[in-house]
């Protein structure tokens, strides 16, 4: 088997490992570590505010001179519906009581910020050699502003058809994100969960159907499964759930726990955010959901679910914990970040 260079010329890095950028659990010595070690590591921004993105962009650049990737959702907030809302509360009403918690509490607004000028000025100031996007592609006007820093473009692709509407509007490298990658799935052109593939049943078709490089997402947790990435035609693999057992991960003791003695399987769910996600199955998944059609709009459905979380946190317990894993993670080895990079690598 014989590898392409076109990722590894494209993004500047000496590894075809990138590190999936998670929100709420990258930290940016994570980043650091990723790249120095060779691989891409990647920036997650959703959970930032302009000001926080700055912050830890500027510990990355002071950390490594390495190439990084800085990720950003461009999803669509969606219009308020105070009856949804509602309806949502008043299903979490009993879990609230149980939990010694008033389930009138005003709530404060949940959000991940799309992409948009604010953070295409941080791009243009901080110029990351790639920037990545979930959920499809921010507009023409604000996807020219990134090339016009010279940086790289990717985005994932869940299905074909999103894989060549990508290549269309100028990506320089398509994300196939198979069905059992963890975190929330990258799709935009369909909500159809029922139709989504696997990892390694997504890669080739999508190789067949693109010109530029496919980079492999989902299932692939050590060495063999970016072997098997690379046989099937993709030319790096983009790895998160395994990072998750780095020290680096910025994770609670909780999460930590549930990745290290979980014998569920994953199951992908809309409960804490209000989109298709992948995670351990705790017990909000398995009595409310997993998908359920009165989860709020992403990514209003977290708010009323975050004191919950926080109660339950607080006692040891993840019933009502985003715990975003892939479907491989038991096959994650503990390890530095740097360390697991290589590792991946086969150096």
């Amino acid at each position: 088997m014989t590898m392409s260079n076109r990722v590894l010329d494209l993004f500047g890095v000496e590894l075809p490992i990138i590190q999936a950028p998670m929100a709420g659990a990258t930290s940016p010595d994570m980043v650091i570590a990723a790249s120095d070690a060779g691989g891409l590591g990647s920036l997650p921004s959703a959970l930032y505010s302009e000001d926080q993105l700055r912050a830890a962009l500027d510990t990355v650049r002071a950390g490594t001179k390495k190439p990084i990737n800085v990720n950003f959702f461009s999803h669509q907030n969606p219009p308020e519906d105070a009856a949804v809302q509602l309806a949502w509360r008043e299903r979490l009403r009993p879990y609230y009581i149980e939990e010694g918690l008033d389930p009138d509490q005003p709530i404060p607004a949940a959000g991940r910020a799309p992409f948009n000028d604010a953070f295409a000025k941080v791009v243009e100031d901080y110029r990351p050699e790639v920037v990545s996007f979930h959920f499809g592609l921010p507009s023409p006007e604000l996807v020219d502003r990134v090339k016009r820093t010279g940086a790289k473009v990717i985005s994932s692709a869940t299905t074909v058809a999103e894989a060549r509407w990508l290549e269309a509007r100028g990506v320089d490298a398509v994300i196939a994100m198979g069905f059992d990658a963890g975190g929330h799935r990258g799709n935009f052109l369909s909500e159809d969960m029922s139709r989504q593939v696997g990892t390694f049943s997504l890669v080739p078709r999508i190789v067949d159907a693109v010109s530029v490089p496919v980079i492999a997402a989902g299932g692939i947790a050590d060495r063999r499964g970016v072997l098997a990435a690379l046989a099937l035609g993709a030319e790096a693999a983009q790895v998160g759930t395994a990072y998750l057992f780095t020290p680096e991960a910025a994770i609670s003791d909780v999460y930590r726990q549930a990745l290290r003695s979980a014998e569920e399987v994953t199951a992908v769910t809309n409960l804490f955010t209000g989109r298709p996600a992948r995670g351990i199955v705790n017990r909000l998944m398995d009595e409310v959901g997993p998908l359920s059609d009165i989860a709020p709009a992403f990514p209003t459905a977290g708010a009323a679910v975050l004191p919950l979380r926080k109660a339950a946190e607080a006692a040891g317990r993840g019933d009502f914990s985003s715990l975003w894993a892939g479907e491989a993670f038991r096959a994650s080895q503990p390890m530095g970040a740097g360390a697991l990079t290589r590792v991946l690598a086969g150096v």
